[in-house]
């Protein structure tokens, strides 16, 4: 421990901003749960006008206004009016990606407490949202319903700008009827049947999963029928196609190859199961797209008790519950699709 530490100003620099980064974390999430951006948005205004309308504090709020200057998030003119810049005007209600409802989430109770506790998950693999709430996210989420619809926001949002390139990288307009397993809010599926006249769906999820999804369908309503069910225990069967979009990552192993396998025994011989997430790179490099999903692989450690997987690691799960892996496409969005066929016996192709 004697040699020497080559270090430069900027290499402290770089690590103390990594040290604070909860810091900006809530700064943020403080922000967005007081509604400033859509404040702003209507037009410049004083620290002190946003203040009444938010009912905060004057000082301790133009104090935080200052930390959003300095984070890029507003601008002050030589008035003293503050303005929305265009990266803070990410955090409005309305905003494409739905970053306002993940940022009061970020910051607020649940993932705030979580995370507070990754050093308990580390020592002993558990997770540690169990660990400090005795139950699960989406127990947790059942009994919080306004942090349900803040996630469902998010979600919702998140998928409708991956929609693009998810239907760039497979076509769904031949299959007759689609079952979207766990598809929650209903946004892709009915984003794949507006792009798929002639095709029927089924969104396929638990009874608190589907409270909004009715509203989401309604472009496609007469082709569309929703079921509420748990995917550990069976899959609507019968269809040409099931997709699993974010619901793997959610689960460990042996949770995964269950649902796989009430999947495949829901498949006809002919069936296509398509799969929708991130895919870890290996190596991970320090790009912008490779720390996300690195960083989100430890936020479900922490979380759920689910991981980022590699091609790999989804081709062993499909073996284990009967299925092969015929396809990966890696899409503009964050998410590969990943396709799979019943049985092991049907050859593989562009999976790497």
């Amino acid at each position: 421990m004697n040699s020497a530490i080559d270090v430069t100003d900027d290499d402290l620099a770089r690590l103390r901003g990594m040290i604070s980064g909860y810091m900006v974390s809530q700064v943020i999430s403080v922000t967005a749960s007081l509604g400033l951006a859509d404040i702003l948005a209507k037009g410049e205004t004083s620290a002190d006008a946003l203040a009444k309308q938010t009912e905060t504090h004057p000082e301790a709020l133009t104090r935080l206004l200052r930390s959003l200057a300095v984070l890029g998030l507003v601008e002050q003119s030589d008035t003293g009016l503050l303005r929305l810049t265009r990266l803070g005007a990410l955090l409005r209600s309305d905003a494409p990606g739905a970053l306002r409802p993940i940022a009061i989430m970020a910051g607020g109770g649940g993932i705030w407490r979580a995370w507070g506790d990754l050093l308990h998950t580390v020592r002993t693999g558990e997770t540690a949202f169990n660990h400090v709430f005795g139950m699960g996210p989406f127990e947790y989420s059942s009994l919080h319903p306004e942090r349900a619809a803040m996630f469902d926001a998010y979600m919702a949002g998140h998928t409708l700008r991956a929609v693009p390139a998810i239907l760039a990288a497979h076509d769904f307009s031949s299959e007759r009827q689609i079952v979207d397993v766990g598809g929650g809010n209903g946004i892709l599926l009915s984003a794949i049947l507006i792009a798929a006249p002639n095709t029927k769906g089924i969104v396929f999820d638990i009874p608190a999963g589907l409270k909004e999804t009715s509203r989401r369908l309604e472009d496609v309503t007469e082709r569309c029928s929703v079921i509420a069910g748990d995917f550990f225990e069976s899959v609507p069967p019968g269809a040409d196609t099931y997709i699993l979009k974010s619901v793997l990552h959610d689960w460990n192993d042996e949770q995964c190859v269950a649902i796989l396998k009430n999947c495949c025994a829901a498949m006809r011989a002919d069936s296509t199961l398509v799969i929708i997430e991130r895919v870890m790179p290996e190596p991970a490099s320090r790009s912008d797209a490779h720390r996300e999903i690195v960083m989100m692989d430890v936020h479900m450690m922490v979380a759920t008790g689910g991981r980022e997987r590699t091609i790999l690691q989804y081709k062993q799960l499909l073996a284990a519950a009967g299925l092969t892996a015929t396809a990966a496409k890696p899409t503009a969005s964050p998410f590969t699709v990943l396709s799979a066929a019943k049985g092991a016996g049907r050859s593989e192709r562009n999976v790497t």
